[in-house]
């Protein structure tokens, strides 16, 4: 009986492989896949819960926004998000969404994001096509305002200063127009008197030009 079974299993076996070589090999694959991609999440986002995936709707898979509205934190400057975040609990910064949220984070949870978005890799603006022309008036604008001195090389932020490339069109426009209504507080007085200054089309050429600007 035992050596009956011993010879028939390995019939069996190469049975199902006929039968089923391809398809047991995709499932193979895709397990192999899935175990990849989770080790990969894990290393990534840390162990469950997992606070950051509650952005994705809004600030899009891992910080990188696809929506124009909407800002990108991916590869935001840390110490930037987290007075931001800070901000949005204290009521010095408001939006509707944020301010109900950020009331809600303790100090471990600030830095948990701040430090999370920090670290994911910057992705250019995909979704948005430049005027050209708006897009080199808007580059001598920021250029003349010195923007580059607060918010680094490329303006991929740094510090306290956001990175700005590659931003959402109309996220950029409405806070360049916050800026200059006084809706939002700059603490030093530069983006206050600095978006004042410009017209309501110069404003719409830097946002285009910012959007526009590539990460790398």
């Amino acid at each position: 009986m035992k050596k009956t079974l011993l010879i028939g299993l390995p019939a069996v076996v190469v049975l199902l492989l006929v039968f089923f070589g391809q398809e047991l090999v995709d499932l193979y694959r895709l397990q192999a896949y899935l175990t990849e991609s989770e080790e990969q999440y894990q290393a990534n986002k840390g162990a469950w819960p997992h606070l950051t995936d509650a952005c994705e709707a809004c600030h899009g898979r891992n910080g990188s926004s696809l929506h124009q509205g909407y800002p990108s934190l991916a590869g935001q400057p840390e110490a930037y998000l987290a007075t931001q975040l800070r901000n949005f609990a204290n009521g010095d910064r408001e939006n509707p969404n944020m301010t109900p949220l950020a009331m809600t984070m303790s100090e471990e949870e600030i830095q948990l994001y701040a430090k999370f978005f920090a670290r994911q890799p910057a992705k250019d603006n995909r979704y948005f096509e430049a005027d050209v022309q708006n897009r080199e008036r808007g580059e001598t604008l920021a250029e003349s305002g010195g923007c580059a001195g607060c918010h680094g090389d490329r303006l991929m932020g740094q510090g306290p200063f956001p990175r700005l490339a590659s931003q959402g069109y109309d996220y950029l426009l409405n806070q360049l127009d916050a800026f200059a209504e006084g809706e939002r507080n700059d603490p030093t007085g530069m983006m206050n008197s600095l978006a004042a200054g410009w017209s309501p089309e110069d404003r719409k050429a830097i946002a285009t030009y910012l959007a526009g600007l590539p990460t790398e």
